[in-house]
């Protein structure tokens, strides 16, 4: 028996969990609603048909990531902020870059980082392409880095590869043993880059 009634915010809800189950590719309006209760046909009354639900899913994710508000006294303390703040929501919301690329909508999802970036790239003097160039590398750092993180943490454990003398650095080899510490490395890999990118005016 289907339900009496039914809200657009429970059916993005709902479709949103089972994205963040079983990613956007396993979101059909069948599926949605059996989880609900109800008719296909109320889906798309709240909602419109699949590419709307998605396009509406972004939005929501978008305005759920919230305002970037950078730290720091330089331009560059403050783009590594952005870079961390995006990194972070990134992790908190993984379903979310899979079903922006799905629906094309990549840069709509990045535009509120992509501006706080802009503000700073421009504090440090940067102009045009140069910034956009600026802006996007940070962007691309930040996403290349979670898709890793997120490739990491599905593979199985990975066992410490046995390291050669031909280093001829055993701190490196006993480095290269231990776990990596990602949070480090992220923002040391973000420091060097926004460092490359704002000294070379």
């Amino acid at each position: 028996m289907a339900r009496a009634s039914l809200t657009r915010d429970e059916v993005l809800d709902t479709a949103a969990n089972l994205v963040r189950q079983h990613g956007p590719e396993a979101l059909t309006m069948r599926k949605l609603a059996a989880e609900l209760g109800t008719a296909v046909t109320s889906i798309y009354w709240h909602v419109g048909n699949r590419e709307s639900l998605l396009d509406a899913l972004v939005q929501r994710t978008v305005a759920d990531l919230g305002e970037f508000r950078p730290v720091g006294r330089t331009p560059a303390e403050r783009v590594v902020s952005l870079a961390r703040i995006l990194r972070r929501r990134l992790r908190a919301h993984p379903h979310l870059i899979a079903m922006a690329h799905e629906r094309g909508l990549t840069e709509r999802m990045f535009l509120p980082a992509r501006e706080a970036l802009a503000r700073e790239v421009h504090a440090a003097g940067l102009r045009g392409a140069r910034a956009a160039e600026a802006v996007r590398a940070v962007q691309f750092q930040v996403v290349g880095f979670v898709l890793v993180e997120r490739n990491r943490e599905r593979a199985p454990v990975q066992r410490p590869a046995q390291e050669t003398t031909a280093y001829d650095d055993p701190g490196l080899a006993r480095a290269f043993a231990r776990p990596v510490n990602e949070e480090r490395l992220f923002v040391t890999s973000v420091r060097a880059l926004t460092r490359s990118l704002l000294e070379n005016k």
